[in-house]
């Protein structure tokens, strides 16, 4: 956590303060490549991302003196006019702060995990849901031309979206049908009861050596419990939950891998991510997301196409790469998105920890095919 605290602080020193507060000192030299994260024109950075979990020094008094320290510049920037790229990097680091408290929660739950004692983040049980999630049903879209990505208001300069989600584009999609919901624990359990985790005609090539190599026989945070009706129980920010209790909630904690190993057992594959945008666009944004306070997947419940803004991100069958057209930003800040563009798979929606008002429908996450300790889950398309 004091790392995510000093990253985001060191975010406005290095790509606000320094170059538009002329008298500006910087809180600690050391700062400037210790708490620098991969933004390799910056310069130097620690060489071992795994430290940041274990560092005894700076204290935490010393990382909250720095986050005061800049602060305390930050009113003095806002005392006189601000320069108009400066507001447009403020507003960036407001949107990469918001990503570190959503990525804050996922590392609190591993941590917890992680330790013997499986500590619960908040005491109280998960509120009950709906007696039982909807039944699957599906959504109809014709083919046809259409645009995704956003559409930039080049008048004003606090119009934000990240630059991965631009140009706005033309698509072709062929007639394709989506799921009203996200694919529930329940049916994730019947997919392992089907020994799928042992049938490599489901899994794409590099998704079972993982399998293999890594041991997978559920989601992350399952573990065998013989006193459950089910065998299994499930960890969340809030303790142990047996796994007959979450049921119907949507599975979260699944790779790429697993997540279409799952649609091809089914009969089904995971949606592109123009299929995705397009089914999500004209829905406001509201869900299951961090301001609910829940923190965990929630029941499906309503009309129409469900679920698709939190509870869960979901994967794409669309890989990372840049739209046609697409330019990074000039300078470091262009290392923000565009230079992951290898090996990463797309995923949208938000989850139940990301903050709402940081999505929108063109919002693009991305991760590598294995990782399985994000909020992930899975809608299937047809």
């Amino acid at each position: 956590m004091k790392w995510h605290q000093a990253h985001t602080t060191w975010f406005f020193e290095t790509f606000v303060l320094r170059p538009f507060l002329a008298d500006y000192k910087p809180f600690r030299d050391e700062f400037r490549w210790l708490f620098n994260s991969y933004y390799n024109s910056i310069g130097e950075e620690p060489p071992e991302k795994r430290l940041r979990a274990a560092f005894s020094r700076p204290s935490l008094d010393d990382v909250i003196a720095f986050r005061m320290h800049v602060d305390e510049a930050m009113e003095k920037l806002f005392a006189g006019r601000v320069h108009d790229e400066a507001a447009r990097r403020i507003v960036l680091g407001l949107n990469h702060e918001q990503q570190h408290q959503e990525l804050m929660l996922t590392d609190i739950k591993h941590a917890f995990f992680s330790n013997p004692l499986h500590l619960a983040h908040y005491a109280a049980p998960l509120a009950p849901g709906p007696d039982a999630a909807l039944e699957i049903g599906w959504h109809s879209f014709g083919g046809d031309v259409i645009e995704i990505g956003y559409r930039i208001d080049s008048a004003n300069c606090l119009d934000f979206c990240f630059d991965n989600e631009t140009p706005r584009h033309k698509v072709y999609l062929e007639a394709f049908r989506i799921a009203n919901r996200s694919v529930t624990c329940r049916e994730y359990l019947e997919f392992m009861s089907a020994a799928a985790y042992a049938r490599p005609e489901f899994w794409l090539s590099e998704g079972w050596e993982a399998v293999r190599q890594q041991g997978w026989r559920a989601p992350l945070y399952w573990e065998r419990d013989a006193t459950e009706s089910t065998g299994w129980r499930i960890f969340t920010l809030r303790g142990w939950h047996p796994l007959s209790a979450l049921l119907d909630t949507p599975v979260c904690h699944v790779s790429f891998f697993e997540a279409d190993a799952f649609a091809r057992w089914r009969g089904c594959r995971l949606p592109g991510e123009a299929e995705w945008e397009l089914a999500a666009n004209g829905s406001s944004i509201h869900g299951n997301l961090l301001d609910t306070g829940r923190l965990h997947p929630a029941i499906a419940s309503g009309d129409g196409i469900e679920q698709l803004f939190g509870d869960l991100w979901e994967w794409t069958a669309s890989p990372y790469t840049g739209y046609p057209g697409y330019k990074p930003v000039p300078g470091a800040l262009g290392e923000y998105n565009g230079k992951f563009m290898s090996g990463q798979m797309i995923l949208r929606g938000g989850s139940c920890v990301t903050p709402g008002s940081h999505l929108r429908a063109s919002y693009r996450n991305f991760f590598q095919p294995a990782t399985r300790w994000q909020f992930t889950g899975i809608r299937l398309a047809a």
